[in-house]
């Protein structure tokens, strides 16, 4: 496993292919006629509208009806809404705008005050002065409330929050205003302001069903409670209780617990295009079906299960691809301060990437947000070490010998047990030559003999078309035996998960060669991942989600724990809080090697300006790499230095 992967096993994404699939969104998303006019059926109304422009009273459910929109039509997330404007100039007269005619509030106020370009955009929302004060109005499925809530870039001061809520009331008269605050910087005026108010990760966790993937799957259904001792085969549909660190190619997958949007499984789901859902009590209402063969359907409002008579035919398997194949000519060791894109033949595309995100922040110029985040030292283990150690012919003999197991190639139990097997022995077999003492003294030279991560950096990851992400394994914190370390990372080769998903996307396992990259260790002090872009809404721009968790990133991708999550959008520099970490307890270095679980002290894992921080760096190593979207790990030091632990790019399509 790469560091990313390593770190990753450690930390824990949701599968984001929904991105592609248009499935629905993990956020609580304010209804917004920007997205709908990108998104043709987001949008909807019943009934019969209103003649009139604007109302200044709302005395009914069916007044309220004739100015509504939908937002998502048809699902449990249904939200009609109304805009609204109050007009400080006309002793704060309150406009229910028909929103069925009008988009968007600059639309309206275009129509009604002949207000021209100047006077629109984004300084309508800005200064405490301002004349108008705009904002939604909506009936909340989720808090079965009704709600007003503001653009999350939008200057609230406690003054303009407490006349909003005031005037909404008195000429609204069908029950209590609630407010939702879309922001950090929301929560803070309301707490301000002494006004109670609900955020969008409460909203989130009354929720009973979300599709992080959404798709058709047809094949056994199975509840499974300890991935490690299933055997499961690409014919299942698994029900899984907790959310595994990795998982072997299944036909699809319910999950008992909310995950969040980067861990490992949700993107393996997202790489095979598999339906991804959670269902709140999956294990209970799916008892009845365990073992049975099904189609599961999952869309954005809801899934169905419809029983079949027999297994469904088998697919075929994916025509065979080669991989590139490894320079392994040059066996010397090679520092981080000399790895360039240039290396990945001979080191794999994870230490090569590093390599050349270290170099482009010493070279510069670069933006302050990437110029002071450095990527911790390390050296590169070359393919060539790896290619030698399963060349003795003992190694040949144990390959041979587990591929060769009788029923291997069809029955996934037999296959895993064989590949442990192979494993294992390949772990007792020495390094060939004088490699081991090199690796220590390179080790000892460069890196002081501090503890470091082992991280696989192989050619089947990190892929244009195949991240690998989580397959291969990471040695965390190691302070003694570097060999040994080395050779768990080659022996991850032939770990079942990797070997299920490379049989999947019909990769060929004699090309596959393992380079591994060791690097000093970091007792994080919060870590996690973030991807720059929007994975809840594809149509959205300028948007980076960060997803955290406290101590060393094992715990996010693991994705056991929904971590916290935030949404920074660039334009506005606002934060949208999805969710808080749900971790009790941390991961940090151990002296004696290893890692340590202690308690968490802080629910709080980032703060608005870490959150800020680390936005902006993700956008700028987005840059670096020609501004294709990026899958970034990092972590947060105890002197509050970010440090880059992995940067690949986001897959969108399966491989």
């Amino acid at each position: 496993m790469t560091l990313g992967a390593a770190f990753r096993a450690a930390v824990g994404c949701l599968a984001l292919g929904w991105l592609a699939s248009g499935a629905m969104a993990q956020s609580d998303a304010k209804p917004s006629a920007y997205r709908a006019a990108q998104r043709a059926q987001a949008v909807g109304s019943t009934g019969p509208i209103d003649t009139a422009a604007v109302r200044h009273q709302l005395d009914s459910r069916a007044a309220f009806d004739r100015l509504a929109r939908i937002h998502d039509p048809g699902t449990p997330e249904a939200q009609p809404h109304v805009l609204w404007v109050i007009d400080r100039a006309q002793g704060s007269r309150v406009h229910f705008i028909n929103t069925r005619r009008y988009a968007l509030h600059a639309d309206y106020l275009r129509a009604s005050y002949r207000l021209g370009p100047e006077a629109l955009g984004v300084r309508l929302y800005k200064g405490a002065q301002r004349r108008f004060v705009l904002g939604t109005l909506s009936w909340h499925p989720q808090a079965q409330a009704w709600v007003t809530e503001s653009w999350q870039g939008e200057e609230l001061t406690p003054e303009l929050l407490r006349l909003q809520l005031q005037q909404l009331q008195a000429a609204f008269l069908l029950g209590p205003v609630r407010f939702k605050a879309n922001a950090s910087a929301h929560e803070s005026v309301a707490r301000e302001a002494g006004v109670q108010f609900l955020t969008p990760a409460e909203l989130l966790r009354q929720r009973p069903y979300l599709a992080y993937q959404t798709g058709q799957a047809q094949g056994r259904l199975r509840l499974v409670d300890d991935v490690e001792t299933a055997s499961l085969s690409p014919q299942d549909i698994v029900v899984l209780r907790e959310v595994p660190l990795a998982l072997p190619p299944v036909a699809g997958i319910v999950m008992a617990e909310p995950s969040t949007a980067l861990s490992h499984v949700n993107l393996l789901a997202k790489g095979w295009g598999v339906p991804n859902i959670y269902l709140r009590d999956a294990a209970t209402q799916l008892k009845l079906q365990d073992g049975q063969w099904v189609r599961l359907v999952a869309t954005r409002s809801g899934y169905t299960l419809t029983p079949l008579a027999g297994p469904p035919p088998a697919t075929p398997r994916r025509q065979a691809r080669v991989l590139h194949a490894p320079d392994t000519r040059q066996s010397s060791l090679v520092p981080l301060a000399d790895l360039r894109a240039v290396h990945s033949s001979r080191c794999g595309s994870k230490g090569a990437r590093l390599g050349a995100l270290e170099a482009l922040r010493r070279q510069g110029p670069l933006p302050p947000s990437l110029a002071l985040a450095p990527v911790p030292d390390g050296f590169c283990v070359p393919f060539a070490a790896f290619q030698a150690f399963m060349a003795q012919p003992a190694a040949q003999q144990l390959v041979h010998q587990a591929l060769s197991t009788p029923g291997f190639d069809a029955q996934p139990g037999i296959r895993k047990t064989a590949l442990l097997q192979l494993r294992t022995a390949l772990l007792s077999l020495p390094v060939p030559g004088d490699a081991a003492p090199r690796w220590d003294a390179q080790w000892q030279r460069q890196l002081g003999g501090d503890g470091v991560f082992v991280r696989s950096s192989s050619n089947s990851e990190d892929l244009a078309n195949f991240s690998g992400a989580g397959l291969y394994t990471t040695v965390p914190n190691v302070r003694a035996d570097l060999a040994q370390a080395v050779k768990t990372v080659w022996a991850s080769v032939w770990n079942t998960e990797a070997f299920e998903a490379r049989l999947a996307a019909g990769l060929r396992h004699q090309d596959v060669a393992m380079a591994v990259f060791v690097q000093r260790a970091v007792d994080s002090r919060v870590s996690g991942v973030m991807l720059t872009r929007d994975p809840f809404d594809a149509t959205r721009r300028g948007v980076v989600y960060v997803s955290a968790k406290r101590g060393i990133g094992i715990k996010v991708v693991e994705g056991k724990r929904i971590a916290e999550q935030a949404l920074y959008e660039a334009r506005s520099r606002s934060i949208e809080r999805l969710s808080s970490s749900a971790e009790s307890t941390e991961l940090r270095l151990d002296a004696a090697g290893g890692l340590t679980e202690q308690a968490v002290t802080n629910t709080q894992v980032l703060s608005d300006a870490q959150v800020q921080r680390l936005a902006q760096l993700a956008l700028a190593v987005k840059a670096a790499f020609g501004g294709v979207d990026q899958d970034i790990e990092w972590a947060i030091d105890g002197e509050d230095r970010i440090v880059l632990l992995q940067a690949r790019p986001y897959v969108l399509q399966g491989p």
